[in-house]
């Protein structure tokens, strides 16, 4: 069995992040958002995995994954010249999947569930798919299955009246047939070919598609609420942290209120960080106070006489204070962005 992961959106919601990164590349927890991925394909026993991507992301995809996963993967790079949605994508994968079955993933998805139990619901007999779904508030804003005596009767995009509340959320098991789905569908509504039309095909032609339950977390990158809400998922995830855990020479005169990732060569001095903080490698942080955010690497704030809250700085940010009246502030700061701020008033001019 082959994995499949799916990272040629254009996030447009995450920008200007995205326009130097793409966003499965964004951390979490100071790892990239794929990598969890990666992971949960490595633990069902997967050791080739193709990614489609825009074609000139090969190489930045190539630095940040292959460096940091396990070194018995073969990554496969496909490329997606126009993004017409996800089932569009996985078309672009069949010649990559040939006769095999494969796990599917969003590369800007994370899923506390492992996938062996919808590994296990694919392998029973008669089955030619099976979707991992979860129960959600507002099913209006997803892809909706219903479920008739244990398999999946219909499955609709966004649907104006919803028969369940389960949605499918990013992680698919299918055979061979799926590209036959594929290639019998006509774009939707939003002029894009829906997995879950492919999906729906495949049930009307007789195909049984399974699927697992999860109750556990799951989140989509998308937005930078998410991203911090899944930030603060990780960091909850990770060892119990205290003071101790940091050396004395990168956290200098500092409180860190767990939890707390600090990457390499940091410098922070005379700050607060913490709670739900992730520090990138090479960040330099001086008298500020810092909780719920993501401070890429590179970054530097020094000086800053606000709380910040609920921010993320890109790569090589600056956040540079001069003395001015406490308060708080929150935004997102682009790669190589600078801020510089007073409370100084000019003089009205005569």
């Amino acid at each position: 069995m082959k994995g499949l992961i799916l990272t040629a959106g254009k996030g447009t919601r995450l920008r200007p992040l995205t326009y130097t990164k793409p966003k499965p590349l964004l951390p979490v927890a100071n790892q990239p958002v794929i990598n969890y991925g990666i992971d949960h394909l490595y633990n069902i026993g997967i050791r080739e995995i193709g990614i489609v991507i825009q074609p000139n992301d090969e190489e930045i995809f190539k630095n940040h994954v292959q460096s940091s996963t396990k070194k018995d993967i073969r990554f496969h790079y496909i490329y997606q010249y126009e993004q017409k949605g996800i089932a569009h994508a996985v078309g672009k994968a069949e010649d990559f999947i040939g006769s095999d079955s494969f796990v599917l993933l969003l590369g800007d998805n994370l899923i506390e569930e492992p996938l062996d139990l919808l590994m296990e619901s694919f392998h029973k007999a008669d089955i030619h798919g099976a979707v991992l779904v979860t129960k959600v508030e507002h099913p209006k804003d997803y892809g909706i299955a219903e479920i008739e005596d244990g398999k999946i009767k219909t499955l609709v995009e966004k649907p104006v009246n919803p028969k369940s509340d389960l949605a499918v959320i990013g992680a698919y098991i299918f055979n061979g047939n799926i590209f036959k789905a594929i290639h019998a569908i006509s774009p939707s509504a939003r002029g894009e070919y829906e997995i879950t039309d492919a999906i729906q095909w495949m049930i009307n032609h007789g195909y049984s598609i399974n699927y697992t339950n999860t109750n556990k977390p799951t989140f989509d990158v998308g937005t930078l609420e998410r991203w911090l809400e899944a930030n603060q998922w990780m960091l909850k995830k990770s060892p119990t942290q205290s003071y101790d855990d940091f050396e004395e020479e990168i956290t200098r005169n500092s409180i860190i209120i767990p939890p707390v990732i600090i990457g390499e060569n940091c410098k922070i001095s005379n700050s607060i960080i913490g709670p739900y903080v992730s520090i990138e490698s090479g960040v330099t942080i001086k008298k500020c106070t810092l909780k719920n955010s993501i401070v890429l690497q590179g970054s530097c704030l020094k000086n800053v006489p606000y709380e910040i809250t609920d921010s993320v700085f890109g790569e090589r940010a600056k956040l540079i204070g001069k003395k001015i009246k406490k308060n708080t502030i929150y935004g997102v700061f682009g790669d190589e962005s600078t801020l510089h701020f007073s409370n100084s008033k000019k003089k009205k001019e005569e």
